[in-house]
């Protein structure tokens, strides 16, 4: 009997098609996107040495009062604007957007959207 497919293994394989030609270097690292239904969670990570340079998301104790009454979108944008900043105080002002498998709309645009408005570039 053939294995039915859900929608989380459909973004699995696109995200895995994705990595193989997305990588993140010191000069420019890749930022990767992770969305769950409530949340969003972003990284910039140097993938040489695997270490993740910054990160925010949506769980963040900082931006926590921030986000409320937010939409989801609003608040995937004012995520991206924080890491657009955080990695603009580590020296990073490119890099690869590694979106992850999600497509490109809604919450993952949005978020592209803020990081582009807050100087990272794309």
């Amino acid at each position: 009997m053939a294995k039915k497919r859900t929608r989380g293994d459909a973004r699995k394989r696109r995200h895995l098609r994705i990595r193989r030609n997305v990588f993140g270097t010191p000069e420019k690292p890749r930022l990767n996107v992770y969305r769950s239904l409530d949340e969003i969670y972003v990284q910039v990570i140097d993938d040489t040495k695997g270490h993740t340079l910054a990160s925010a998301s949506t769980i963040d104790s900082g931006l926590k009062k921030k986000l409320k009454g937010m939409t989801k979108k609003e608040k995937a944008k004012l995520i991206g604007q924080t890491i657009a900043d955080r990695a603009k105080d580590k020296g990073i002002k490119s890099v690869v957007f590694d979106r992850g498998g999600f497509k490109y709309i809604g919450r993952v645009a949005a978020l592209a959207e803020g990081a582009r408005e807050n100087g990272l570039k794309f």
